[in-house]
């Protein structure tokens, strides 16, 4: 099979695609022939070795896929070959093949094809989440999304206004705050141009109920300084590179609510909340929701798709077709 290979940490441009031996199911897992892969942020930072976790070279990139099993190892008690699923992995998506843990995979719901489903389980899942679990979105409640333009800020954007919440997406430039508008955003800043507090306090009267922030950096103080009287702001990471330090006396002041969540690491500690969102998610996708897809590339352009991400130039998500 062909793979995407990251032999040294560094940038995109680094990664080559290399011809590595098919895998194997070993007890417990699945092999999974890859028909779509999407690219996230995480992936440029594991690449990078600017992650929170280092990973040894050399290893193959790519974290989310969609594809049809191949073939199942002993103790698999769910899956058949044949079966469509979707999957994530903290690396070797960007692949033909991966073998998996049978518990890492759920069937496709109907009415998505392997393209939205490669580019829907992390970021929707992180949308839903950061918004109802930790952000305890209500209807009604002025959303504010930071990196609005992105694949979990698009993906925002359309739980938040599903479920009933104001959306106000603030993204870098004009253009990418007009086309949030276009996916749903009732109002939207261009944050590089406009003074993001400013315009968060006159568009709502009040203040933001809730703020989804995966961009940090100078944008995450100005942001809780637009929060409403207990309103909740959610860290997802760091997209601009910098960590922010925040005053705590906003905190104190404004009976803020500040939360982070990962994705990565939810069920490990609240089952429950991710078999309820995975219910309500199936729903949503029943009602017509679908991901953001700007555009596609092959296996052999994953460094050109990855330094779109990089380099925040993509809008929505981009996928790798095999």
């Amino acid at each position: 099979m062909r793979a995407a290979r990251c032999e040294v940490h560094g940038t995109p441009d680094k990664i080559v695609i290399r011809d590595l031996p098919d895998p194997v199911a070993g007890p417990g897992e699945v092999v999974v022939g890859i028909e779509a892969a999407s690219v996230n942020y995480p992936d440029v930072l594991i690449a990078a070795d600017r992650y929170q976790v280092t990973v040894p070279t050399p290893f193959t990139t790519g974290s989310e896929f969609a594809g049809r099993v191949l073939s199942v190892g002993p103790d698999v008690a769910l899956l058949v070959p044949g079966d469509a699923v979707m999957g994530t992995a903290f690396g070797g998506a960007f692949a033909e093949q991966i073998a998996v843990p049978e518990k890492t995979l759920t069937r496709i719901p109907a009415g998505l094809d392997m393209v939205n489903a490669a580019a829907f389980n992390v970021t929707y899942r992180t949308a839903y989440h950061s918004l109802t679990t930790f952000g305890a979105m209500q209807p009604g409640d002025w959303v504010v999304v930071l990196g609005a333009a992105g694949g979990v800020g698009t993906a925002c954007i359309d739980v938040a206004t599903r479920l009933g919440g104001r959306v106000i997406a603030a993204a870098s430039t004009r253009e990418r705050a007009d086309m949030c508008r276009s996916l749903g955003a009732v109002e939207a800043i261009a944050y590089d141009e406009e003074d993001l507090k400013l315009r968060i306090k006159e568009i709502t009267g009040k203040g933001a109920d809730v703020v989804i922030d995966p961009v940090g950096g100078t944008y995450a103080e100005q942001a809780i300084r637009a929060i409403t009287w207990g309103g909740r702001y959610v860290c997802l990471g760091f997209a601009q590179g910098d960590i922010p330090r925040i005053p705590l006396n906003l905190v104190l002041l404004k009976g803020a609510i500040l939360r982070g969540f990962e994705i990565r690491t939810l069920a490990d500690h609240d089952r429950e909340a991710v078999s309820r969102g995975a219910a309500e998610i199936e729903d949503l996708v029943s009602q017509g929701m679908r991901p953001f897809i700007s555009e596609t590339f092959s296996l052999e352009e994953v460094p050109q798709a990855l330094t779109r991400v990089a380099e925040r130039r993509a809008s929505g998500k981009i996928v790798i077709k095999m």
